[in-house]
């Protein structure tokens, strides 16, 4: 008839999905393409992430200095953070002012020293023959004294690191002003039947992180002290320099000290026999000091991580992250340390109510 109106389609259309099946797989890709994405975004944003990490680092320092003063001042937290920043930033600002262009020029030498001892010892192999040829060993050496001078320009001038340091102190400052904010706001992403135990393992990961930091600048301070005051007195070349990479590099255990050690000892042997023997003589004096007197006191009231685990941790982070990832390899292993405590004592926890 005319005017009829024809009857609707009642088959599906080709986006409908009616069967249960379908729908359940597709949210379970749905899941894995979304954490696939997750992280691919996270080795993207690696660097910006491990910036954030240093941030919270650093604001651990300044909220275990904001506790520690406490002690002594009983007043209020805001004011006892502003005198931490002030007497940090002076000692800094006393610090480069006082030795700043000594410490310039003395990068520089060492750099140049360093090449020429490098240069001496590859001769030295080719002579014994230890190598093929002088010429690899000496392409090779040019190779990684280019990157000891980048790193020596950077200590020195740190003019290619001043945005990421000034990201990571603005960070840690205002984490450090107001923790309870950010830790109220990590808690809210968290579901709530879990915010309780995220709180506490999240509470024990921050005393765990102060404590390591406590014992890590302990450590730098008689390391970079006693190593520039015995270079010294023995008459080594660069005193100062030697001892303030050997402080900073106190902050990476194991690796730090092996790298300061034969920058020492390249430096000692370049002013003579007996200079380079005083230098064998100091670095393995400090250090032997410093694992068996200093480590252990501060071990006692700070944190003690295997030294095979933190090694471990070094050679993953820095392969993975770089320098910054190096730097920041003991606080995350501390972190995870606390996190697989808190899940087993949780599962001792639950023991017996499952019996």
């Amino acid at each position: 008839m005319a005017g009829t109106p024809e009857p609707l389609v009642t088959e599906p259309s080709p986006h409908e999905m009616r069967n249960p099946e379908t729908r359940r797989e597709l949210r379970r890709a749905a899941v894995w393409l979304g954490l696939a994405a997750a992280m691919a975004l996270v080795v993207i944003l690696i660097q910006p992430i491990l910036i954030i990490l240093a941030g919270l680092v650093f604001a651990s320092m300044l909220d275990g200095g904001t506790r520690l003063l406490g002690r002594v001042l009983k007043i209020g937290r805001g004011w006892r953070l502003v005198i931490v920043v002030v007497l940090t930033m002076l000692f800094i600002g006393i610090t480069v002012y006082q030795t700043g262009a000594g410490v310039a020029v003395q990068f520089k030498q060492l750099q140049a020293t360093l090449l020429i001892q490098f240069d001496r010892l590859s001769q030295w192999a080719a002579g014994e023959g230890f190598v093929p040829s002088a010429d690899d060993l000496k392409g090779l050496a040019q190779q990684a004294m280019g990157s000891v001078g980048k790193l020596t320009s950077w200590i020195g001038t740190a003019l290619g690191a001043v945005t990421t340091l000034f990201m990571i102190m603005v960070i840690g400052l205002f984490v450090a002003m107001e923790p309870r904010i950010y830790d109220r706001g990590l808690q809210w992403m968290v579901p709530s039947d879990h915010r309780a135990e995220f709180a506490l393992t999240l509470g024990r990961m921050a005393s765990q992180l102060r404590r390591l930091l406590a014992g890590r600048l302990a450590g730098m301070a008689f390391e970079g002290v006693v190593t520039w005051i015995a270079l010294s007195i023995a008459g080594i070349p660069m005193a100062l320099v030697l001892g303030i990479i050997t402080g900073m590099l106190a902050f990476i255990p194991n690796i730090g000290a092996f790298i300061s050690g034969v920058l020492m000892v390249a430096v000692g042997f370049s002013a003579g026999i007996d200079t380079g023997l005083w230098a064998i003589f100091i670095y393995f004096t400090v250090q032997t000091f410093d694992g068996w007197v200093v480590i252990p006191l501060v071990a006692r009231r700070t944190v003690d991580l295997p030294p095979a685990l933190t090694l471990s941790m070094q050679i993953l982070a820095s392969t993975l992250f770089g320098v910054l990832g190096l730097a920041l390899a003991d606080p995350l292993t501390a972190m995870i340390k606390v996190a697989l405590e808190r899940n087993s004592e949780r599962a001792m926890e639950d023991e017996p109510a499952l019996l």
